[in-house]
């Protein structure tokens, strides 16, 4: 018996769905390539999944921009839009300025230099010396701030040593402003009292 039509619909069992997307996803795969190698055709093959997902073939030694140009010369038909044009454009820019910068890094580097010419060496040394000015300024600003901490810390270490030495005391039962206040009361007691004749001798 041979196997029954199947109805081209949706599956909805999504594991079913899955199943079914890998096997003929697989099957298209290797049709593709058989007649790219059988007949010598420029295939290209791009299957997206509802995931996403990207699968894609193209038979050697072609590239998918490639045969898309191909399809574009020979069909007439146009493939990129304005926008796709502007974006087209602004990737090769992007790639000639990386370009030009891997260039002067180079060169700032001491490689490749033997072929430039005298303002070029003299911008370069320009831009060394900002750099080296810029290091330095940053060099000073580490050494200011690591003197500043130095002190701070001193200060910290005197003020809690002070603390440590005024708890002590009133552990032990001494009471440092007490005392000295006590002190000075007593001391004006004893050099600020008037001398009074002794009333005995007047009578």
């Amino acid at each position: 018996m041979g196997r029954g039509k199947i109805e081209i619909k949706r599956i909805e069992n999504s594991t079913n769905r899955h199943v079914t997307y890998s096997k003929r996803r697989n099957g298209l795969m290797k049709k593709a390539k058989e007649i790219a190698v059988l007949c010598d055709a420029h295939v290209s093959l791009v299957i997206i999944a509802s995931s996403g997902k990207i699968h894609e073939y193209c038979s050697h030694p072609n590239t998918l921009i490639n045969i898309m140009e191909k399809y574009h010369k020979h069909s007439g038909k146009k493939l990129w839009d304005a926008k796709h044009e502007n974006l087209s454009n602004e990737l090769d820019r992007i790639k000639k300025e990386n370009d030009s910068m891997q260039v002067e890094l180079r060169h700032i580097k001491g490689e490749d230099i033997t072929s430039l010419q005298y303002k070029e060496l003299m911008t370069i040394e320009e831009s060394l010396e900002n750099g080296l000015a810029i290091i330095r300024d940053k060099q000073e600003r580490i050494l200011m701030l690591a003197e500043e901490d130095k002190s701070l810390s001193y200060k910290l270490q005197q003020l809690e040593m002070a603390m440590e030495d005024n708890v002590r005391q009133m552990n032990n039962g001494y009471h440092p402003r007490a005392v000295r206040d006590y002190n000075t009361q007593m001391s004006f007691a004893f050099c600020v009292q008037p001398i009074q004749p002794n009333l005995q001798e007047r009578i």
